[in-house]
């Protein structure tokens, strides 16, 4: 999930940037929230990094329109930001990489099988980052978190799994 238990984000973020859209879209009677989350050390110490809804949306594709109109305000030069739509019950319903005008959507595991083997792999290239960091190569370490941070966003919750499937099909 998009939570801290499983973070879907980079690690690179910064801080205190405007969303592109006006505060006065977020109403949170709409059902998907498009949300990136916090992961710099200040907000991760003081319970602050839960994700950051940028927008809400009352269809999904709306909310992912409104994903690749946030990537359009990214620099061509900033690391990808990883955005996450969620339900109003903060359930991960898609996710994806957004940079240089364009959101790279990650697709849903389709089985508890496959979400098994998902974490699996996480959690090695995670371990593998700590090693990487033990031995000072930091950015092989950042790459590997956020290559874990990709297989994450894969973990779609169950009841939207089929729903952001068929999605990401109509999308393409």
């Amino acid at each position: 999930m998009f939570d801290l238990s499983l973070p879907v984000q980079p690690t690179t973020n910064p801080l205190g940037f405007a969303p592109p859209f006006p505060s006065g879209d977020i109403d949170s009677s709409h059902t998907f929230a498009l949300a990136h989350s916090r992961r710099a050390p200040a907000d991760l110490l003081s319970g602050r990094a839960a994700p950051l809804v940028i927008a809400r949306f009352a269809m999904l594709a709306d909310a992912m329109q409104g994903a690749i109109d946030h990537a359009e305000g990214i620099a061509s030069d900033a690391p990808p930001q990883l955005l996450a739509i969620l339900d109003r019950d903060e359930r991960l319903v898609l996710a994806g990489a957004a940079s240089d005008h364009a959101v790279a959507w990650c697709h849903p595991v389709t089985s508890a099988a496959e979400a098994r083997g998902v974490v699996t792999e996480a959690s090695q290239l995670r371990a593998q980052a700590v090693r990487a960091a033990d031995w000072c190569e930091t950015d092989l370490a950042q790459r590997l978190r956020h290559r874990a941070d990709l297989l994450d966003a894969r973990l779609v919750d169950p009841l939207w799994r089929a729903v952001a499937a068929r999605a990401l099909q109509v999308a393409a």
